[in-house]
């Protein structure tokens, strides 16, 4: 694990006295103090305003930067504003991993729950296709999503040549113990791997995965269960054109299914009717939390949330900021960019912005705002 990934139970958090660009400053600059013109926190965050505006490239960065006024970047800490050359070349040369961990310390602590809630966070992988060369490979990261306030908690990037399966524990041993003691973590069937189920119960936290056919055996075992005899819980949700009718049968996971810390298994069925035209969806889950802790309707509401990742941050970053067509390539930058994107979305989702596109425009009109969102978030 790259040794900029400093644990957080070593943190006194002290990011958190300053906010977000308090965080920014916990980020090592790589540049040679000599001649140094503009100040790394200040950078960064100027940047992230451009991306809460919604610029999608360096130029369109530079460019909105360059308009702000001395005003306006004097409350970041900068003179002069920075150059479109010179931001591309810093965010090249960054620690991407020092940059998510940062924003990581510093989202755990604006995320919270009502007493009588579990924290569920969804775990889930994105390529940065327009990130490829013919010399590199195409950038991977995983996040942790948080279902509920739909933020980014995390990211990290998974090594070259590798998948996300070995990551998962590594993003999780990037988090404070305490804060995954409790919640759930949910993962769609390439996480269904034995060490995965161990790290996650070791951190004091249950999981939710999905089985599919890279776990034959299990698959099998839970196919064959007697589940015309389950007593089913149903939802029927309608909506511009479409009735989703989502059934779930649960039961103790019986004796034969040795998965590890497996209490719970459950069949879930997903008939969507759009114009009379009928699709039927049935999969398999398996879980650590017990029946006191997740019965039928709780573990339906976390698989839903967990499927809402792909609308709440996969869509938002490919079509809102049209994130697998960025030109974007060298060094760090495609993850450093990917980070301040997630950032940009946790800020319009803890502002109340359920269209992210809408809230981008409307700060583009209003750069004041998106200012103060950095400010005083």
């Amino acid at each position: 694990m790259p040794s900029s990934l400093i644990h957080r139970a070593n943190d006194t958090r002290d990011c958190d006295a300053d906010g977000l660009l308090g965080a920014l400053r916990t980020v090592t600059d790589p540049r040679k103090a000599r001649g140094r013109r503009y100040p790394l926190p200040g950078v960064l965050a100027a940047a992230l305003s451009a991306v809460l505006a919604g610029a999608r490239s360096f130029t369109a960065i530079g460019e909105w930067v360059g308009t702000l006024g001395a005003d306006r970047l004097v409350r970041f800490g900068l003179s002069r504003p920075p150059t479109e050359s010179m931001i591309r070349k810093l965010f090249a040369r960054l620690d991407a991993a020092a940059v998510d961990a940062a924003m990581s310390r510093f989202w755990w602590t604006r995320c919270h729950t009502g007493d009588d809630q579990r924290r569920v966070i969804a775990i889930d992988g994105k390529t940065l296709r327009g990130a490829r060369t013919s010399q590199q490979f195409a950038p991977h990261l995983i996040a942790a999503h948080e279902h509920d306030a739909g933020i980014v908690l995390g990211q990290l990037a998974v090594a070259a040549k590798s998948n996300e399966i070995p990551a998962v524990p590594e993003l999780l041993a990037t988090f404070d113990p305490d804060d995954l003691t409790g919640t759930v973590i949910t993962a769609d069937a390439l996480h269904t791997q034995t060490d995965t189920a161990i790290a996650i119960l070791a951190a004091g936290a249950d999981y939710l995965f999905t089985v599919k056919a890279n776990q034959p055996t299990l698959l099998a075992q839970l196919k064959a269960l007697p589940w015309r005899d389950v007593p089913v819980h149903r939802a029927i949700t309608k909506g511009r054109g479409r009735r989703v009718t989502r059934t779930i049968k649960v039961l103790q996971a019986p004796e034969q299914v040795t998965f590890p810390g497996a209490a719970q298994v459950a069949q879930v069925r997903r008939t969507v009717t759009v114009r009379g035209k009928k699709t039927v969806e049935v999969v398999y889950l398996i879980t650590s939390a017990g029946y006191q802790q997740a019965q039928p309707a709780t573990l339906a509401g976390w698989i839903q949330g967990h499927w809402g990742i792909e609308i709440r941050l996969r869509w938002v970053r490919d079509v809102t900021f049209d994130e697998d067509r960025s030109q974007i390539r060298t060094g760090a930058a495609p993850q450093i960019m990917a980070s301040l994107r997630n950032t940009a979305i946790n800020i319009l989702r803890l502002a109340k912005w359920d269209n992210i596109a809408a809230g981008l425009r409307h700060h583009a009109r209003n750069p004041d705002q998106a200012i103060k969102h950095i400010l005083t978030s």
